[in-house]
């Protein structure tokens, strides 16, 4: 049974891989979304920019609760 399984399985593997290393990099990017020190950074990335005049403080908010909307998992 088992080699007649892998005959038949053989020709999906590299799907299977596939898919098992677009879940790791899905957990990756999680992980980087939640990770405090790149929170911190993109806060501070959206304060230089308002601070610059780049942004309104209309964008500013939205940019502040999709950061924290990201870091929170919502």
């Amino acid at each position: 049974m088992g080699l007649i399984s892998l005959i038949f399985t053989w020709p999906l593997a590299p799907v299977r891989g596939l898919v098992r290393l677009a879940e790791m990099i899905q957990d990756q990017a999680e992980r980087e979304l939640r990770n405090p020190a790149a929170v911190r950074r993109r806060l501070e990335a959206i304060e230089a920019a308002r601070q610059a005049g780049e942004i309104s403080e209309e964008e500013e908010r939205r940019a502040i609760e999709e950061v924290l909307r990201l870091a929170m998992g919502r």
